[in-house]
């Protein structure tokens, strides 16, 4: 009798042994990227080496051992492309949102150069400053620049619905609901809930989709129907739900097989830098790092926000003089408008912007609250037609160039250029415990929540990302909001 078996295109028998490849797509991102790598790397060593030295090849590091610096840089090329990898900076897992893939290109990068630091010390070598200055931070800053580049075409690619990695949920019906929520909330971050997997049979038997994801089967099927139905991930959505022993051998059925598997915890908005795992008599324990709001970073930050916003308004003065010009000759009333903000610690200041409205233009906002058909002013809440905007006003908030003369305000340490966007008392009166840690830091020229999505959020949603950015803020981070700042600034997306 000839029992026919299911294969996939290369033959493999689909069984519960099975091995599922990993997606096409993070295959080729991941051999795109590393091209990338390997072009920046060479690029930036060998313009270190021309500015530094003769092209003949004859340079050699001064000291006991002298090997030339041509070999250095070949050696140089390959530890530093070997560290990107060992490093796991393409793990499919990391690529596409989040800064820990960036994050962990700079600390390879860090690690490689003190090593070569300590090398050259041992081995009584005297490598070049100049060299090592050049090939470093230039190195650096091109990888970054690929990854950016090749992340902004996946998030293209993943707006129009490509380059996902399909997910299995496992959990009890409230929390599979809460994480397909979750991972189809921002189609950037690469998945695709492709099914359910409900604890307990009976419940499995009672529903068919939970949130228009079909219901595949109960829990203790979920590594089967994994393998079957060829997801990239499992993920277990509260691990509470389920025994020690039945999340272990989920682990141990799923080895073997090329499908990750992933445990979420009832914590949320808790970064990586605060968490510490400490496995203690095999259980795993989380630690989590009190959240803090002094210390030598933010002696950094503040630094970096003078530097930073001194710098931009030498660089773009000529553009906030036409600006000004075209706000005082369009429409009677100051050139910038002062409003009393809540800042740090509930402090009040004035902030600035460029005058966007009409004259005395407070005195309305009765009449445009009635005409939006509400009679209170809510936290984050902003007219979507606004009379009393001018002409010109509306293209300055379009594209954010209202904000700029808020600049003036980091300058005086009122504000940060990332943070919670300051907002008004009638506002904060409606904080509650959570939307109150705004408050811990200085407001910011601009945050986490307006690269997310600006104006088209809502509420809840900006003040969760506002905490989050509060208590897991790294310089890192902040570099990245403000790259995709600019971004966000030229498309105006989501701006009114």
């Amino acid at each position: 009798m000839n029992t026919a078996v299911d294969t996939d295109r290369r033959g493999t028998p689909i069984g519960e042994h099975a091995a599922v490849p990993a997606p096409h797509w993070a295959r080729a991102y991941a051999d795109r990227v590393a091209v990338t790598d390997a072009v920046a790397l060479a690029v930036a060593l060998g313009i270190a080496y021309a500015v530094r030295f003769p092209l003949d090849g004859r340079a050699v590091v001064s000291g006991e051992f002298s090997p030339t610096y041509l070999a250095v840089s070949v050696v140089l090329f390959i530890a530093w492309f070997a560290g990107l990898t060992v490093g796991r900076t393409r793990d499919r897992r990391l690529v596409g949102t989040g800064t820990n893939e960036f994050s962990r290109v700079v600390e390879v990068t860090w690690h490689l150069f003190a090593a070569v630091a300590v090398i050259g010390f041992l081995l009584r070598m005297d490598f070049g400053r100049g060299y090592l200055g050049i090939a470093a931070p230039l190195g650096l800053a091109l990888v970054l620049a690929g990854r950016f580049a090749w992340r902004s075409r996946l998030h293209r690619r993943r707006d129009a619905g490509h380059d996902r990695s399909t997910v299995l949920v496992v959990g009890p019906r409230t929390n599979v609901e809460t994480l397909i929520d979750q991972f189809h909330r921002n189609p950037r971050a690469g998945y695709e809930v492709a099914g359910v997997c409900l604890v307990g049979a009976d419940e499995a038997r009672a529903v068919e989709h939970v949130l228009g994801v079909p219901v595949l089967g109960s829990h203790t099927r979920a590594a089967e129907l994994a393998r079957r139905h060829r997801v990239t991930a499992v993920a277990v959505a509260g691990s509470y739900s389920m025994s020690h022993e039945e999340v272990r051998a989920l682990a141990w059925d799923l080895e073997g097989s090329g499908v990750d598997m992933a445990v979420t915890l009832n914590l949320t908005d808790v970064a990586g830098p605060r968490v510490l795992m400490q496995p203690v008599n095999g259980l795993p324990l989380m630690y989590v790092d009190e959240a803090r709001f002094t210390g030598s970073k933010y002696l950094v930050k503040s630094a970096f926000d003078w530097i930073g916003a001194l710098l931009i308004i030498i660089a773009i003065a000529p553009l906030l003089l036409t600006l000004a010009i075209l706000v005082k000759a369009t429409s009677r009333g100051p050139v910038l408008y002062k409003q009393e903000r809540i800042g740090k610690d509930g402090r009040t200041f004035k902030m600035l912007k460029f005058r966007s409205m009409q004259d005395r233009a407070h005195e309305r906002l009765g009449e445009v609250l009635a005409a939006e058909g509400t009679d209170s002013l809510r936290a984050f809440y902003k007219p979507t037609n606004d009379p009393r905007v001018t002409r010109v006003g509306r293209v300055l908030r379009r594209y954010s160039l209202d904000e700029l003369p808020q600049l003036l305000n980091v300058l005086r340490g009122e504000m940060s250029l990332v943070g919670p966007r300051p907002q008004i008392a009638a506002e904060v009166a409606t904080y509650d415990r959570a939307a109150h840690r705004r408050l811990l830091v200085k407001p910011g020229l601009t945050g986490l929540w307006q690269v997310s999505g600006r104006s088209s959020l809502d509420p809840s949603t900006a003040i969760r990302l506002d905490v989050a950015y509060v208590e897991n803020w790294t310089p890192f981070g902040d570099l990245m909001i403000l790259a995709r700042t600019a971004r966000a600034v030229v498309s105006s997306t989501g701006a009114w």
